[in-house]
């Protein structure tokens, strides 16, 4: 339970109303900043404007995924409202107040070590990638068979990277039947490939390993599908890119080689967001607890 805890939810996307549904359930008092377009209410939760909030009243405040902009600006999807994250403002929250972010950048990351606030990227943390590689997985299955006119199974598919999103993907698409291949820099990952029944090979073979594939799905966050790879691919090979933006493939070489390639990141959030939005309320709350537990608990005994 988190009641005792007052929380500022600011923007984001549909994985955000999961977010809020779970914190009320567990009987956090909730701001909601940028959510005046919803249809609907939730119990214990305020929707306000930024100014409307005492910042020396929060515990935890929660951004959407991407987080802000470099100037601090917090896309809000379900309002017009223009939300901007200030150094002042932060400033002025406890000492103790803990933010939530998907992903950082460097304007997140020097306002926190300039205002000692703890920031948490969630994406950094192994728990939340591996509960998302599943929708991520799901997502990417969906996407192959929207744009192939042939099967998963007996396809020839390249998985570039062995992280936690790629070790999912090459796992998955093999228990469908796809002939799958894995391409990795370490040679830790290439004995690991082996050990789960796939077919390794180093990254700077790459030109050699798609001469036939029909499929390349990459998750390494670096430019790896370059022209010079995509000059070797069949014309009916399908690019499916799932590492951040700008991706790690030459999407102008590819348009004009006529190679259908596709960039995908975020996948959970687009078709899962209730999934999505689950893993992190569940995150956010554990850590919450984790870090101002004995407050909290201070906080139910007034």
């Amino acid at each position: 339970m988190l009641t005792g805890y007052t929380i500022a939810i600011i923007g984001g996307d549909a994985r955000q109303l999961e977010v809020i549904r779970r914190l009320s359930e567990w009987d956090a008092s909730l701001y909601l900043v940028g959510f005046d377009q919803l249809d609907h209410g939730f119990t214990g939760a305020k929707q306000v404007e930024l100014d409307d909030i005492e910042p020396d009243q929060l515990d935890a405040i929660v951004l959407p995924v991407p987080g802000t902009n470099l100037e601090g600006h917090v896309d809000t999807i379900f309002s017009n409202q223009t939300v901007q994250l200030t150094e002042e403002w932060v400033g002025k929250t406890k000492e103790q107040c803990v933010l939530f972010t998907g992903i950082t950048n460097d304007y997140l990351t020097k306002l926190s070590n300039e205002q000692k606030r703890k920031l948490i990227p969630l994406f950094d943390r192994n728990d939340v990638a591996i509960y998302n590689s599943i929708p991520t997985v799901e997502g990417t299955i969906m996407m192959a068979i929207q744009h192939t006119d042939y099967t998963i199974h007996s396809s020839k598919v390249i998985v570039l990277g062995l992280g936690r999103v790629g070790m999912s993907v090459a796992r998955s698409f093999h228990a469908l039947g796809a002939d799958v291949s894995v391409g990795a820099r370490q040679t830790e990952d290439l004995a690991r490939v082996y050990e789960m029944g796939l077919k390794p090979f180093p990254l700077h073979s790459l030109k050699d390993a798609v001469a036939d594939c029909d499929m390349v799905i990459n998750t390494i966050p670096a430019q790896v599908v370059t022209a010079a790879v995509i000059q070797h691919m069949p014309s009916h090979t399908l690019i499916l890119d799932l590492a951040s933006k700008p991706g790690g493939t030459d999407f102008r070489y590819a348009e004009k080689r006529g190679i259908k390639a596709l960039l995908a990141p975020g996948l959970p959030g687009i078709v899962a967001p209730k999934t999505a939005g689950n893993i992190l309320a569940t995150v956010v709350s554990q850590i919450l607890i984790e870090e101002i537990g004995e407050r909290g608990s201070q906080h139910v005994g007034e």
